[in-house]
């Protein structure tokens, strides 16, 4: 019969453990939508954070691509420290951004020359463990570059967000290509909100959960981000009974 372990083995043994258990459970914390109809359908009733994930604008105009960003600036503002945002040109504008939850103290900006200098950066700022969320603006994505991006992102546990920014109309067939990223997403933007009063209504998107590991396709009809970063149900769809809803996308399909 052998004798027991020493108490420094098994404490060290623990602590090894402890490690490791806490290192899967930071990949699978997750940010929530706050919607159910969204929540429900991802994964642990979330966005995974300490992952990767794309957005893109529905169609090929500067608007959806506006509202994708919009997009990945209300996730981005949800949260906690700094966020590091690298673009190519110098052409974001910071106070829609501000709109949608993200304040200019929050936000660091990267410019980079190309391609390759802007995977770099974005790289090396999801293996920071300080920031909250690396946006980078990048037309490819290559399964490689997007493995790297997302063992960045599991090291750090800061969740990554490439945005699908195309400037010829040649990169776009490449956001069909299979990447590492937990979820893909795309955004196009829909007529606003009606107000009883002339003025401007609040943006509506056709939300789009095109991939996602682990869990089914599905698309949604949302309000755009406050300034909070949190979307939200437009009226006529959160009080739309399930009956008609399934009628819809029947009759639509």
């Amino acid at each position: 019969m052998s004798a027991p372990a020493p108490p420094a083995v098994i404490s060290d043994l623990r602590e090894r453990i402890q490690r490791l258990e806490g290192s899967i459970a930071r990949r699978r914390t997750v940010l929530p939508f706050g919607i159910r109809e969204i929540d429900r359908v991802l994964p642990g009733g979330g966005l995974a954070v300490g992952s990767l994930h794309e957005v893109a604008g529905g169609g090929n105009g500067a608007i959806d691509g506006a509202a994708a960003a919009l997009f990945a600036a209300g996730i981005a503002a949800r949260t906690r420290g700094k966020v590091l945002w690298c673009v190519t040109k110098p052409d974001l504008f910071a106070p829609a951004i501000a709109q949608a939850g993200l304040p200019p103290d929050r936000v660091i900006y990267v410019e980079a020359g190309d391609e390759k200098s802007i995977l770099a950066c974005f790289e090396e700022g999801l293996r920071h463990p300080g920031l909250g969320a690396v946006v980078a603006e990048v037309a490819r994505l290559s399964m490689t570059a997007s493995r790297r991006l997302q063992l960045a992102a599991e090291t750090s546990g800061s969740i990554g967000i490439a945005i699908r920014r195309w400037r010829r109309q040649t990169e776009a067939v490449d956001f069909g290509q299979p990447t590492a990223s937990v979820t893909r997403w795309r955004v196009s933007v829909l007529p606003s909100t009606p107000l009883p009063v002339p003025g401007i209504g609040r943006a509506r998107w056709q939300l789009e959960l095109i991939r996602c590991r682990g869990a089914e396709s599905a698309d949604f009809e949302v309000e755009g981000c406050d300034d909070e970063g949190r979307l939200a149900l437009p009226s006529n769809v959160v009080y739309r009974s399930s009956q008609k809803e399934i009628g819809r996308r029947r009759t639509s399909a």
